[in-house]
């Protein structure tokens, strides 16, 4: 069979949760997207921004931003735990990519101390 696509699986922890706010994640998609050079099209976010106090999150495995960002070829998906100070990515495209620099990165980025990535090939 031909492959169909390839995606990227990130289990990131001991994060730094300043990160995880609207601003960082969007600044995040875009160098990502610029570095493997995939094309971005719509960015959708969840969190508790402009949300009553009394209805947020507040489980530990809730509580946090979690995105979408839509590219040409697919999606990036993250979620953000800010509690437990992990971030979990699924990057999928049919179009190639690099998984160690998207994995670099995304480290650096959320300055994570530790990092579990899969890499599998979609066929």
């Amino acid at each position: 069979m031909e492959k169909y696509g390839v995606e990227l699986i990130l289990d990131m922890h001991g994060c730094d949760p300043t990160t995880f706010n609207r601003k960082s994640i969007g600044d995040y998609f875009e160098r990502l997207c610029v570095l493997i050079d995939m094309k971005r099209e719509a960015l959708h976010f969840w969190d508790d921004v402009g949300v009553p106090e009394e209805d947020r999150q507040t489980s530990p495995h809730t509580q946090g931003t979690s995105a979408i960002q839509f590219i040409l070829t697919s999606s990036i998906v993250l979620h953000a735990l800010d509690q437990l100070g992990a971030v979990y990515i699924n990057m999928f495209s049919c179009k190639a990519f690099d998984p160690k620099i998207a994995e670099q990165f995304s480290v650096e980025w959320f300055g994570a101390g530790g990092c579990s990535a899969r890499f599998i090939e979609r066929i």
